[in-house]
């Protein structure tokens, strides 16, 4: 049996799982040079939302009645290529799919004695990739100055408020549960937090969580809540545009305070982050990340949900804050 799972309909709003159709399909067979995968773990991530709109941006849109895809961990299970073995796990952008065949073109071979398999989608993965990235070219965080990530449980927030503490920063991390704020200065090592989903004033929280204001903004939510942070930057902060969650499902372009005051007076850079655009950097970070992860500097943490019917509705989740680190599908 193989199955796949189609974009029935372009979302108006927060996408449901009507938007989305699970059908059966024939199980191909590899061509010359080509490769049979079968899925394992399949990475959800709240950028996806953007592909369901028929808009251009920096990739194509999701087809209509196509498959979705994202980013997959699977396994070699016949190979005419030469390049790849039977039993070799592979990662690279593929189809929410069992079984699907390939040439090869865009998929890494994985190390699992680095790290376990699903590591290649989190910590090892874009999200990973995405956190250590954007801090080296943009953020460029130094000792002893302060650090605010939002979105700080899940999984590019999570690394990045730990890269923060590695360059000797203070870490303040914006998230929405007490439990989860407890999380990330336990588990994550970040210095203070604010839920923001009890916090009345977002402007007023930032100044007293980061008295001597904030230097590097990692932003992954965007909305009222980088209008609060831009209120708190130092001369010369550095605001990272990662993410813009919070308003992923508007149906009409949000309008908010105008930043062009604020970036003068204080010779602030705001600069947008696309991990794509930085793949030849990809090997020494990778190796940086697994450093760090082998002497124990890092940590991560995994969503895990079991099973290839449920991958659409654990990308509805992530909506809901229902993850902590990494949301992973185990196929």
């Amino acid at each position: 049996m193989n199955k796949t799972i189609l974009l029935k309909n372009r979302p108006e709003g927060k996408p449901s799982l009507s938007d989305f159709e699970i059908k059966e399909v024939e199980k191909p067979t590899p061509g010359d040079g080509e490769i049979l995968l079968e899925a394992k773990y399949i990475s959800v991530h709240p950028y996806l939302r953007g592909r369901m709109r028929d808009e251009e941006s920096y990739i194509p849109p999701f087809e209509l009645n196509e498959p979705v895809e994202s980013m997959l961990i699977a396994e070699i299970i016949e190979s005419n290529n030469k390049n790849f073995a039977k039993g070799d796990l592979v990662n690279g952008m593929l189809k929410w799919q069992h079984f699907q065949t390939a040439n090869g073109n865009g998929l890494n071979k994985i190390d699992t004695d680095l790290a376990k398999p699903s590591a290649y989608l989190s910590v090892l993965g874009l999200t990973g990739l995405t956190a250590y990235l954007a801090l080296k070219n943009i953020g460029k965080p130094e000792k002893d100055e302060t650090l605010v990530v939002s979105g700080a449980a899940g999984a590019v927030g999570s690394v990045a408020g730990q890269i923060g503490k590695i360059k000797g920063c203070k870490v303040v991390g914006i998230a929405g549960s007490d439990e989860k704020i407890k999380h990330i200065k336990d588990e994550f090592g970040f210095d203070e937090g604010i839920n923001y989903k009890t916090t009345d004033n977002m402007q007023e929280a930032l100044a007293k969580a980061c008295p001597d204001g904030i230097d590097v903004y990692y932003d992954n939510v965007g909305g009222e809540t980088l209008d609060a942070v831009m209120k708190n930057i130092n001369q010369f902060a550095r605001i990272i545009n990662c993410g813009a969650i919070s308003t992923y499902n508007d149906k009409e372009e949000p309008t908010g305070p105008r930043v062009e005051g604020i970036l003068i007076k204080k010779s602030a850079l705001m600069q947008g982050f696309l991990v794509r655009n930085h793949a030849k950097e990809f090997g020494p970070a990778i190796n940086k990340l697994a450093t760090w992860l082998n002497e124990d500097k890092l940590k991560y943490e995994e969503t895990i949900v079991k099973g290839f019917d449920e991958t659409p509705q654990a990308f509805l989740d992530l909506f809901e804050g229902k993850n902590t680190g990494k949301m992973v599908v185990e196929v």
